[in-house]
């Protein structure tokens, strides 16, 4: 039948799954996108409350990388409003905007050590870098005890890899800020995150189609190639036979689809000892008075367990009805890449809340998202990803499970997606496609 000729299937709606989908549709495939959820976006959608559109997971874009590039190359607009200023840190209930300053600024004002610190960020640059072995809180011991330095660092390591500074390899840390983005440049959709992905989706139709509500229940391989893989839809199971399968629903739920006998041995065992998934506590905030004045995203220093806070509406009041400030927190439980108590976890994040913003009483719990296990925060922490290529001929993995070492967020999704398809592309018979790359 018509509506199942496709060159390739992609399963799962996230941002690597919509990144690559994207690609392979402008790169001249005929692309099936498919997702067991109503909308798009997966762990970084958004849902609306009472009027509020209040995101699931991830709320901001980084700009000026593999993302926006993405964006660019298959037409989809990006309508992303950069705060200003986009960043700082919350100390003391006060406001320290490091825009100009950087780590020089923030580490001098808390630390005499603050030299040696940002004489290893140099070092880092220039690819001495530490073995991987050693946790970023071990590292920092070696050179500061102080408690405030330590504190913002495990809330960097909170909110951008959804882990404890003791369950993050320091070599991933450092990577990530002296060669990766680093959160640099970024900002909000007025629509929520869902209309960056929209806008994806649309690009994917240009040469595609996509099915939401729609499961993939397997995925079929024989003689070590993929052959397609069986949906859903409708309450009708359709199998699509095509070349090329790209999961975005992370190795472990990659390797249940297809079974393990369809995979060599070797990666069925790293599946089951490399990943390791992280867990946050997403927390969004509506609130008539305004609990805090800076509009973008700030990192606090000393608490229990909240890592950052995002003020949404100073520059997208489009996300609230009017009169309303909209907020969403993060925090990381402890451990974040074990198991642990959701309530208590998230009651110390709660309490963090209350101590830092006097008018939080006040204001209005959205909802609470604790991402964990099937839904995580991070399919994998940084520093413990699989590799893309599944050791199945025509299937590939993207996400934040496969990522590249130190990378995080939406921005090392995308770049998984490219990195995918530009492989893809690069082989027989695909590489007459390779010049809309």
């Amino acid at each position: 039948m018509s509506d199942r000729a496709f060159d390739a299937v992609v399963i799962g709606a996230g941002a690597g799954g919509l990144c690559a989908a994207a690609r392979l549709s402008h790169g001249g495939l005929r692309t099936l996108l498919v997702d067991d959820h109503d909308r798009l976006g997966g762990r970084a959608s958004t849902e609306e409350i009472d009027g509020f559109k209040v995101n699931i997971g991830a709320i901001a874009i980084e700009l000026g990388g593999v993302f926006e590039e993405t964006c660019r190359l298959v037409g989809a607009p990006l309508d992303i409003r950069a705060p200003e200023p986009a960043s700082g840190f919350y100390i003391d209930r006060k406001f320290i905007d490091v825009g100009r300053g950087g780590w020089s600024l923030l580490l001098g004002q808390l630390t005499k050590q603050a030299s040696r610190i940002l004489e290893k960020f140099a070092d880092a640059r220039s690819g001495n870098l530490p073995d991987g072995r050693q946790s970023t809180e071990d590292w920092l011991t070696s050179y500061t005890s102080n408690v405030t330095v330590h504190a913002i660092f495990r809330n960097l390591c909170a909110a951008i890899f959804a882990c404890n500074a003791s369950e993050l390899p320091a070599r991933a840390f450092l990577t990530y800020f002296t060669s990766k983005g680093a959160f640099k440049r970024f900002g909000f959709c007025p629509q929520g995150t869902v209309g960056v992905w929209n806008a994806l989706g649309a690009a994917v139709q240009h040469n595609g189609e996509v099915w939401l509500s729609s499961r993939a229940t397997a995925i079929h391989a024989s003689n070590g190639t993929v052959e397609g893989i069986s949906v859903v839809r409708n309450g009708e199971s359709v199998r699509i036979d095509c070349p090329i399968v790209i999961s975005n629903a992370g190795p472990a739920a990659t390797v249940a689809l297809a079974g393990e006998a369809a995979f060599p041995a070797e990666y069925v065992a790293s599946v089951r000892a490399t990943l390791r998934p992280a867990a946050n506590i997403v927390i969004n905030i509506a609130s008539r008075s305004p609990l805090m004045t800076h509009p973008g995203i700030v990192t606090f220093g000393k608490t229990r367990r909240l890592c950052n806070m995002a003020n949404l509406t100073a520059t997208c009041p489009e996300l609230a009805p009017p009169g309303w400030h909209l907020y969403v927190a993060y925090a990381v439980p402890v451990p974040a890449l074990g198991p642990f108590d959701a309530a208590a976890e998230t009651e110390l994040a709660l309490e963090d809340l209350r101590e830092q913003f006097d008018d939080f009483a006040a204001a209005r719990i959205l909802s609470i998202r604790v991402m964990r296990d099937d839904w995580p925060a991070q399919r994998s922490c940084a520093g413990y990803d699989l590799p893309r290529e599944t050791g199945i001929e025509g299937l590939w993995c993207v996400g934040d499970a496969v990522k590249e070492y130190g990378n995080g967020g939406t921005q090392a999704c995308a770049e998984t997606a490219k990195l995918v398809t530009d492989a893809i592309f690069a082989r027989a018979p695909y590489a007459h496609a390779r010049h809309k790359m």
